[in-house]
């Protein structure tokens, strides 16, 4: 299959509505027009809602007899009016040209109320300088701008993985949004962001970076490798790794927030969470997880020898960080000081107090050692026997949280039990090492329709629970990148068959959802309503299961 069957195929999912018009390293969007007609344009930014960054209110071409034009063809590279009569496309990452027959006009309306038009007799070219500002002028290079265009996105789809059939077209989709998600950080001074979304996402997060690249490797494994170099970019003096790396720097601290969340992290209740005592901000110790994968699509080198030598001791030293500066309690196994660093803000284990011991840490910081003592035993750059020891006391903490008469694993909110039955709960089994007696009663509630066995994956609260919602975040929906590791920690316990299942069903949910979104209705496979269209890690997580399933 060409690149450009496979742009074709990422095109029938291009409504303007889901998923704008975009360009790899551009900052602006174009959606279908409010009033049904046209389009209208948007900048990303971070932080900022779409309607504080608009552009272009209302966009619209009418043809010689004054009709106007609806939007007949969207590709990855040009936006089509009435049947071919005009052609929008993007000239560079900054600019948008537009085209049509003679006779044809385009008139526009700018979110200050000025407007324009122009008569075609050749195109014009809006170049976005911030927010809100254009410049309009007459231009003669629309066509060198089409095939300019074509050629970043013809470029980008040959290095789309060929998959399955049935899971070709979807692929290609989520191929497309993490081309279409690349965007410019001037905080990182250089490289290739892949961001969440630029619908509300502009910046470099070290979870969503992990999952886009264990995605990106399968086509382009340089990127992929990218996206870990500008995640470890910033660890603390301490070795913590930040947040995020947005548009204004880096997010590694209570103390970076805005003032109100702040105050929300006062109103927590727990000597730990006091403002004036910063806490610090991450994401979950996934990162030897993601360069193992990430290592797997990479060439045997000696450069790429020493590039993974230089992440192993970032991350080595980020782990280190949890077990010396976030086990807050100082009982040996660490916890969240803050929901952020969890990456499942709202999930109800952080109701309570803080800081939350969680047993899906605990799992990932068991996976991490043991990744890191392979990682010592490949490279010597590491003794693996501190590694291991480690994990096996991580695990044996892990294991207070099990509850074996309810049998489930629970969080604590400052050492008390939270009721929640959580996705959380099952995240154990990606340590490969549980007691087979608890590995099979979280088997047994994986496939419990009164608790995890919903029509369409594993909710990220059990169904039974009070705290259960279809729709709201991390209270019930199903996320893409918890039931990929629930799957993996199924393989991971000899149960390959189950983990599977699970995948099918994943890919079927994004395929019946009509594409890779933040998450679903676990009861209907629908796009929950507040979740984010387009997103980077449901998409690389899309791409990564495609693969092996087509293996």
């Amino acid at each position: 299959m060409s690149a450009d069957d496979l742009a074709r195929l990422a095109g029938r999912h291009l409504d303007l509505q889901q998923a704008p018009f975009t360009l790899p390293g551009s900052r602006i969007l174009v959606f279908g027009g409010a009033d049904g007609a046209g389009i209208r344009v948007h900048t990303a930014a971070y932080e900022k809602p779409l309607d504080a960054c608009r552009v272009i209110d209302r966009l619209v071409v009418t043809d010689a007899a004054g009709a106007v034009a609806s939007v007949t063809e969207v590709q990855p590279h040009a936006v089509s009016f009435g049947d071919g009569i005009a052609t929008l496309v993007f000239a560079g990452a900054e600019a948008l040209s537009i085209d049509g027959r003679p006779g044809t006009v385009v008139e526009w309306t700018t979110p200050d109320g000025s407007t324009g038009c122009h008569l075609f007799g050749g195109p014009v070219r809006f170049d976005v300088a911030g927010d809100r500002a254009i410049a309009v002028t007459e231009w003669a290079g629309h066509d060198s701008a089409v095939a300019e265009a074509q050629a970043v996105w013809r470029d980008w789809f040959a290095k789309c993985p060929v998959v399955r059939d049935d899971l070709q077209e979807m692929t290609a989709f989520c191929w497309w949004v993490l081309g279409a998600n690349i965007i410019r950080l001037p905080a990182l001074q250089g490289g290739r962001p892949v961001v969440p979304s630029k619908i509300g996402y502009v910046g470099l997060w070290q979870w969503d970076a992990y999952f886009i690249a264990v995605g990106l490797r399968h086509g382009d494994p340089e990127l992929a490798r990218e996206q870990l170099d500008l995640a470890f970019r910033y660890p603390t003096a301490a070795g913590q790794l930040p947040d995020v790396v947005h548009e204004e720097g880096v997010l590694a601290s209570s103390d970076d927030l805005p003032q109100a969340d702040r105050d929300r992290l006062r109103r927590a209740g727990s000597a730990i969470a006091d403002p004036n005592a910063p806490v610090p901000l991450t994401k979950p110790p996934l990162s030897a997880w993601a360069l193992r994968k990430v290592l797997e699509a990479a060439p045997e080198t000696p450069e790429i020898r020493a590039w993974a030598r230089r992440q192993l001791q970032t991350i080595r030293r980020s782990q280190d960080w949890w077990f010396a500066d976030s086990d807050l309690d100082g009982d040996g196994m660490p916890e969240y000081g803050h929901p952020y660093s969890s990456g499942l803000d709202d999930s109800p284990i952080f109701d309570g107090p803080l800081p939350t011991t969680a047993p899906d840490l605990g799992a990932y910081l068991v996976r991490q050692d043991l990744e890191l003592a392979r990682f010592a035993e490949e490279y010597g750059d590491a003794d693996p026997a501190l590694h291991r020891g480690r994990a096996g006391r991580t695990l044996g903490l892990l294991m207070q949280l099990w509850d074996a008469d309810r049998s489930v694993f629970l969080a604590r909110a400052a050492g008390a039990p939270v009721a929640s039955d959580a996705v959380t709960g099952l995240m154990p089994l990606l340590t490969g090492e549980l007691p087979p007696a608890t590995t099979a009663a979280l088997v047994a509630a994986i496939d419990d329709p009164r608790r995890y066995a919903t029509p369409w994956g594993l909710p990220t609260v059990a169904a039974s629970d009070p705290d259960f919602s279809a729709t709201r975040m991390w209270r019930g929906p199903v996320w893409i990148n918890t039931n990929a590791l629930v799957a993996e920690g199924l393989e991971l316990c000899g149960f390959p068959e189950r983990a599977r299942a699970l995948r099918e069903c994943t890919v079927d949910l994004v395929v019946h959802g009509g594409g890779p979104h933040e998450y679903f209705n676990p009861l209907t496979g629908e796009k929950a309503p507040a979740a984010t269209t387009a997103f980077g890690w449901s998409a690389a997580l899309f791409v990564d299961l495609a693969v092996q399933l087509s293996r």
